[in-house]
């Protein structure tokens, strides 16, 4: 394909990319889209508003995201969540890491990417180690171990991990009908739970979960579809324009926020590139800013003492390492991976709560024992 300009789809991806992460960011500030508040609310005055609103982008995302895989739009089969090796060790052991981290650092990493934009200079600080201890999961000393130790205790799923294409077994042809079956079932399933609470049924809870929802969808189809080459002039391979992994990519932010800090430090370097992630994480901080400055809401905020700042660099640390071990954070694996039908994805989700819940009742001991 001699007469595809690479460089120019590149950009249109990243561009796109980066229009939806500032929706993304925008309406989270606006809604106080949380995913550690959502257990939080939970567990300390039994609400489930926000618990709701998750839950509700979830059934959204899957509705979308498996109607564009049935459609042939999108090979959900390329994403790094759908794979035949099903880590189990490490979507548990990541999955509770990141949770028990997002509760020290007030947020998960998308929460601190809107938090930045709002002024938080603690979520600055969270963002930077965040992203340092996830480059030295990815690259550095605890690449190794996870490499050597964690990813090593896995079974094998074929065709691959996802339900659709577990149920459809050795048919590939059944394979859309599963994603429409299980995709409107789940889906649609989770979002009249939503429903049902009478507290979600209100502007911005409702426009939170269908917003969110549809910008997961959005990066699949913009990574997938928009961004997929069948032959690179260069390669003559299949190619995925503008993604890290070379792989069809939805909204994630830990890898990405590494990727960030690298780019930035290795500006001069030609290997380096604008990502689809690094897009996402730009565009969200700058839709979060946006929208902040235009309701007067942008306020600068500092640690408040030693221990408040200890926490928030244990839980940056924690997050970093937890979400690179277990393929993703609240919107990688609670999102994006979700969409996918990938039972990995949705161990991984219920490690990351199990482990927001356990540093939830850590610091509600802590604080009974301290009185």
């Amino acid at each position: 394909m001699p007469d595809l300009d690479i460089p120019s789809l590149q950009r249109t991806v990243v561009w796109i990319t980066f229009a939806l992460g500032a929706v993304l960011g925008a309406v989270m500030n606006r809604t106080n889209f949380c995913t550690m508040g959502a257990v939080s609310d939970i567990v300390n005055i039994g609400d489930w508003t926000r618990m709701r609103m998750w839950l509700g982008a979830i059934g959204v995302g899957i509705v979308a995201t498996q109607l564009l895989g049935a459609a042939g739009l999108v090979d959900l089969s390329k994403a790094i969540y759908t794979g035949p090796t099903f880590s189990w060790l490490a979507y548990v052991v990541g999955g509770l890491l990141f949770g028990f981290g997002m509760v020290l650092a007030s947020g998960c990493g998308s929460k601190t990417l809107v938090r930045v934009g709002g002024g938080s200079l603690k979520s600055l600080t969270v963002f930077i180690v965040l992203g340092l201890f996830a480059y030295m999961t990815l690259r550095g000393v605890f690449g190794v171990l996870r490499v050597d130790l964690i990813e090593p205790v896995n079974v094998q799923i074929r065709p691959g991990q996802d339900l659709p294409r577990i149920v459809a077994g050795s048919d590939p042809n059944a394979v859309p009908m599963m994603r429409i079956a299980f995709g409107l079932f789940i889906g649609l399933g989770l979002i009249a739970f939503a429903l049902a609470g009478r507290e979600f049924r209100r502007l911005d809870p409702m426009l939170s979960s269908l917003v969110v929802g549809l910008v997961i969808a959005g990066g699949w189809f913009v990574t997938g579809s928009i961004g997929h080459v069948a032959e690179h002039p260069d390669t003559l391979q299949e190619a995925f324009v503008g993604t890290n992994s070379g792989r069809p990519e939805s909204f994630t932010f830990v890898a990405p926020i590494a990727y960030t800090l690298e780019l930035l430090m290795f500006w001069s370097d030609k290997s380096k590139f604008v990502s689809t992630g690094i897009a996402a994480v730009a565009g969200t901080i700058a839709g979060s800013m946006a929208y902040a400055l235009a309701m007067g809401r942008f306020r600068w905020e500092g640690f408040r003492d030693a221990e408040d700042t200890g926490n928030h660099l244990v839980g940056g640390a924690l997050m970093g390492i937890g979400g690179v071990t277990a393929l993703g954070c609240t919107v990688g694996q609670g999102l994006s991976g979700m969409s996918t039908l990938a039972v990995g994805s949705l161990v991984a989700f219920l490690s990351i709560i199990a482990g927001s819940m356990i540093a939830l009742r850590y610091q509600i001991w802590r604080v009974e024992r301290m009185a």
